[in-house]
């Protein structure tokens, strides 16, 4: 959609660019948990493309359009995290979206030594 990569190696970090919860081109229904949950498979497949999984994972961002749907983003969150996965993680309120989307994912993974949590 824009002038970017999806992501980009520095060193023994991966820098995953914003994700929506985009399907064959369009944004899938269901409101933002389901947005938020294809948002989070769309960052697992591309941190699979660098040999990485949300394992690998230590900061995020989410950011959405309205903070009325932070228990929905945040219950599709924990299900693809994991209970025991705990990534940092900044959430923002913003204005808008790319594609009219209501979540938005970035992460950060890192693929050296285990950092401590």
């Amino acid at each position: 959609m824009g002038h970017y990569s999806t992501v980009v190696k520095a060193g023994p970090w991966l820098v995953v660019s914003g994700q929506l919860g985009v399907s064959a081109g369009a944004l899938v229904p269901g409101g933002a948990g389901a947005q938020t949950a294809q948002a989070i498979a769309n960052l697992t497949a591309a941190l699979a493309g660098h040999g990485a999984s949300l394992g690998d994972v230590v900061k995020t961002t989410v950011f959405m359009t309205s903070i009325d749907d932070f228990g929905a983003i945040n219950q599709a969150y924990a299900n693809a995290f994991g209970a025991e996965h705990r990534p940092a993680r900044s959430a923002v309120a913003v204005a808008g979206l790319p594609m009219g989307a209501l979540v938005e994912v970035e992460a950060w993974a890192y693929r050296g030594q285990q950092p401590e949590r």
